[in-house]
């Protein structure tokens, strides 16, 4: 492509997704002179075949990304405290704890049935 070609066309990337409910998805990417060009070439060329309920073409310039700094700021503390697998061993403990009850319970009423 020439680079006069190139300032013409703009690269478009194209989600979309199957139903309503659906999350919207990555398809592929394609030349377009715009974005109103973009769709219909996304749906006459590369959904003729399949249903989708919705369609979103974007130009890859307005698209951003993470810089590698940024992506460092993911990495966090450890934070487990916040997760409920941390609370996994309490329904063992209660049960232990209720079993221990009911036992002095039953002692304490046999006891007192014997008198």
């Amino acid at each position: 492509m020439s680079e006069q070609e190139n300032q013409f066309y703009n690269v478009y990337e194209v989600f979309s997704k199957k139903t309503d409910k659906a999350s919207f998805q990555h398809q592929f990417s394609l030349l377009a002179p715009n974005a109103d060009m973009a769709l219909v070439m996304a749906k006459e060329n590369f959904f003729r075949r399949e249903t989708v309920a919705d369609i979103w073409v974007v130009k890859r310039e307005n698209i951003r990304g993470l810089t590698q700094g940024e992506r460092e700021m993911l990495k966090r503390m450890d934070k487990n405290y916040r997760e409920t697998k941390g609370y996994g061993y309490l329904k063992k403990k209660w049960r232990d704890y209720n079993q221990e009850q009911f036992t002095e319970k039953h002692i304490m009423g046999g006891r007192e049935e014997s008198r």
